[in-house]
């Protein structure tokens, strides 16, 4: 948690610590004291949570806040660890189908799809491997630190690093066909969103609050939509970084900001429908009814997802520093910084039921694939899960 900020000034060190732990850890400078994670809350159990399979690709020590999680493509699961090991599994039953050590720190990935499974690392290095066999394909680099899973789809690579631009890349040979770029604050979080393949469009959020479409074939700008403007007169207050994934769901697109807004967006123009005052660097996640978003604050809120109206908020897991959400079979589902597994009724946020992965933190977003749900924690334990009404 002390480097989920960057400066490209290069603050000074303990001004720099300061910033770390009170974003990510909710402290205050008036009482330089951290606020306690919220009790584990009793409830009755309604449904019941099977974990299913586990497996471990290693993680970083110390751990450190990177973009390792995982894919799935068909029947085939993807992770990747800090060690520079890449595997996969069969989705049914976790069996382990190959493990590649590819000698390089990853910090970002996997993203899988067309064959081909591709993961970046801390110096700009992006590999492509072979789904089937786990040999590389093809090797490039970009210049500058990966810190978030490629989007794999229509013959191209996508890649948002921490410079503040977009690559497009030829998902062949990795060839550098395109690039697009928003300007970096001065002070940002640290991370970046993963982006989006939506239609034609390559679509990803930026660290100044806006919201990029270009063109997946030759990365011409298509729109671009402010999420949440700047606002305040230090660089703290102006922090409104969109560190999650632009989810896509049919002609719309969601996309929520840290310290600004959750909005509506309309993928063919960019234009906005409706916004509502929240603040994530974690992630929402979206079905039929409703956008769920996990809070700075560790808050879990619905919000309909044509009207934009708060349905339903819950502070059970206030300050337990929350994953991005899942939505399974009527089930909003989040990771804690204990390695909890919450689930919570869709329709009225209360708990159903509680599991356990790894007891460490998970940062990167959960995947639901078929009738599972997977979260990979910080120290690269990785756990899929299956939920059926209890009795």
């Amino acid at each position: 948690m002390m480097s989920r900020l960057r400066d490209t000034r290069r603050f000074p060190a303990v001004l720099g610590l300061c910033l770390a732990l009170a974003v990510a850890a909710g402290c205050s400078f008036k009482k330089d004291k951290v606020d306690p994670p919220a009790d584990l809350a009793k409830f009755k159990e309604t449904v019941k949570v099977t974990r299913v399979w586990s497996a471990s690709v290693g993680g970083a020590k110390p751990v450190l806040r990177l973009g390792l999680g995982v894919a799935v493509d068909g029947d085939r699961v993807f992770a990747a660890g800090r060690n520079g090991e890449v595997s996969a599994y069969e989705l049914g039953t976790g069996k382990a189908l190959w493990h590649t050590k590819t000698k390089v720190k990853l910090s970002g990935g996997p993203g899988a799809g067309e064959g081909l499974v591709v993961v970046g690392a801390s110096y700009g290095d992006i590999l492509a491997l072979d789904q089937a066999t786990g040999a590389i394909h093809w090797k490039t680099r970009v210049n500058s630190e990966i810190l978030s899973a490629p989007a794999v789809g229509g013959g191209r690579v996508v890649i948002r690093s921490v410079d503040g631009r977009l690559h497009g890349l030829d998902l062949a040979d990795g060839k550098s066909l395109w690039t697009a770029e928003q300007p970096v604050p001065k002070l940002s979080l640290r991370g970046v969103a993963i982006p989006s393949i939506a239609g034609e469009f390559a679509v990803s959020g930026f660290d100044n609050g806006r919201m990029l479409a270009v063109s997946l074939r030759d990365g011409a700008t298509a729109w671009e939509a402010i999420i949440a403007p700047p606002s305040g007169r230090s660089e703290l207050d102006r922090l409104v970084d969109i560190d999650s994934t632009v989810g896509v769901m049919g002609d719309d697109l969601y996309a929520v900001t840290y310290q600004g807004r959750v909005a509506r967006v309309a993928r063919d123009t960019g234009q906005i429908w409706w916004t509502r005052d929240v603040s994530s660097y974690r992630g929402l996640a979206t079905d039929d009814d409703g956008v769920y978003v996990s809070t700075s604050d560790g808050q879990v809120v619905k919000i309909g997802r044509r009207t934009g109206v708060e349905m339903w908020r819950t502070d059970v897991l206030k300050n337990r520093r929350l994953s991005a959400p899942a939505v399974l079979g009527g089930q909003v589902v989040v990771a804690d910084l204990k390695g909890y597994v919450h689930f919570l009724d869709a329709s009225t946020g209360a708990l159903t039921a509680r599991a356990s992965n790894g007891g460490e933190r998970v940062s990167t977003p959960p995947v639901v694939a078929k009738d599972l749900v997977l979260f990979m924690n910080d120290k690269g334990h990785l756990a899929a899960f299956r939920i059926a009404p209890k009795g």
